[in-house]
């Protein structure tokens, strides 16, 4: 029998390593193959492929009718993404079967993955799963299966105005306990930028006033959020990524953070375009308040895949800086001026001491890397080429120059 005769039955694909799924991005195409091998000839009938992807939730909530009596109410849903079928080896068109010989056989597939495809996720709740499966149909035998999974990690670019821009925000309470007034709480904090991805550090800058005549504590804490839709009802999963815990701040006391550093650690990217499953993520800052429940400001975050570009984050700061100490870079004429008198070209020693150019120390970190060999290009404009006719003829009242002299 062939159950006997078959040794191996496996899918490999490619870009896969050992022991860890494959990851692909959508819109590309998956390529692999179907090892079959056999310790001596057998009969074969039809081995067909399917590839499969979608998003599953599920989960049940108790519910109570009246003091005694109680049922249980179950929600689910699923969102198909992919699902391809092929037929890697089809039976004779006579009736008969195929005999394959002992050895080893391969059987190459490849696919088109969709280009709006939700990233692979693994919830308490619910899931987005990708796979392969292959069906070898046997005469007179059942069918064999193998089911390899891969990966898909929707790209999500950060380097998009929208998750550059600065967050920010503002919250204060004020505390109380046993109906006395112990004073007020406020804290403000700001990030640089919406999105970020796995491993970056994200600089908090925060102020919190103590106005009460207890001692606070503040906290920052990156929060993911897990998202489960199915017939119009949601539940939510909440767990803390990472956090810190800042000093202590005494009664009537202020703390300043500059750059608190919060690096975020190795976590899936959000997932924002499921219709039943969203992961978002946020930046919650928190004070504990003796005697009272605690001051909460959230700013939202994005985990993206693909990073920051060089000079990126520094774009808009950098610009600014541009428009305050390099003004003078408007006053350069589109047209080259007219070659100067002998006289002019030869300076005296202060003469030359003005003309040096820059150090980079005197102008600044603005003009580190390129972008001071793009000044020094303009300071430095090689001079017009020879010609008999004036491009800037004098005016009226002014000397004409010798140009044979």
């Amino acid at each position: 029998m062939l159950f006997d005769r078959l040794k191996r039955f496996l899918i490999v694909l490619e870009g896969a390593e050992r022991g860890s799924p494959a990851a692909f991005s959508p819109g590309q195409a998956v390529v692999g193959r179907v090892v079959l091998e056999l310790a001596a000839a057998a009969r074969c009938g039809a081995l067909r492929l399917r590839a499969l992807g979608a998003a599953r939730v599920h989960w049940t909530e108790s519910r109570s009718a009246g003091s005694s009596t109680a049922y249980t109410q179950s929600y689910s849903d699923q969102v198909e993404f992919l699902s391809h079928r092929d037929t890697l080896l089809a039976p004779p068109d006579n009736g008969e079967v195929t005999v394959l010989q002992a050895g080893r056989h391969e059987f190459p597939f490849t696919f088109q993955l969709p280009e709006t495809l939700a990233t692979s996720f693994e919830g308490k709740h619910g899931s987005v799963r990708y796979w392969v499966k292959a069906k070898l149909h046997r005469p007179w035998a059942t069918v064999k299966k193998v089911k390899k999974e891969f990966t898909v990690i929707e790209p999500i670019d950060i380097n998009t105005p929208a998750l550059l821009a600065p967050q920010a925000g503002a919250k204060e309470k004020l505390a109380r306990a046993w109906y006395c007034n112990r004073g007020q709480v406020s804290v403000s904090a700001k990030i640089d930028r919406k999105g970020y991805t796995p491993g970056e550090v994200i600089p908090i800058f925060a102020e919190i006033d103590n106005c009460t005549n207890r001692a606070v504590v503040p906290k920052a804490a990156i929060i993911q959020t897990q998202t489960f839709v199915a017939r119009g009802s949601k539940k939510q999963k909440k767990s803390v990524v990472t956090s810190i815990v800042g000093d202590s701040i005494a009664a009537g006391k202020r703390e300043v953070w500059h750059g608190r550093a919060l690096k975020i650690p190795p976590v899936g990217p959000s997932i924002l375009q499921c219709r039943i499953i969203q992961v978002e993520y946020s930046l919650k800052v928190c004070v504990d308040i003796p005697g009272t429940s605690k001051l909460l400001l959230e700013l939202p975050l994005v985990i993206g895949t693909i990073p920051l570009h060089p000079f990126g984050s520094r774009t808009s700061s950098v610009s600014s800086q541009y428009s305050v100490t390099l003004d003078w870079l408007s006053s350069i004429p589109e047209q080259p001026e007219a070659p100067p008198e002998y006289s002019a070209v030869v300076p005296s020693p202060t003469a030359e001491q003005s003309l040096a150019p820059p150090c980079r120390g005197e102008l600044g970190a603005v003009l580190e890397g390129p972008f001071f060999a793009y000044i020094q290009e303009f300071r430095f404009r090689p001079p017009p080429l020879y010609s008999e006719i004036d491009p800037n003829p004098p005016s009226d009242g002014i000397r004409p120059r010798c140009m044979t002299c």
